[in-house]
């Protein structure tokens, strides 16, 4: 569980970045990279959704185990 963990963080912090770039730049790094509403850009928003939901469950964890 502990390297699910890992790659959800790094997942969402790949999203986390793409937002902010979204924020600040107005520029979407994933439709940039992937097409405008294909389906790719879909399943990489619908990944980023289930690893920032993951990653909840860091909270509820002893990670230094």
């Amino acid at each position: 569980m502990h390297t699910l963990y890992k790659i959800a963080l790094v997942i969402a912090t790949i999203g986390c970045i793409n937002w902010g770039l979204v924020g600040l730049l107005n520029f979407n790094l994933v439709e940039y990279l992937l097409g405008d509403g294909s389906l790719l850009t879909r399943i990489v928003y619908v990944l980023v959704m289930i690893a920032g939901l993951i990653t909840i469950g860091i909270f509820t964890k002893n990670l230094d185990r």
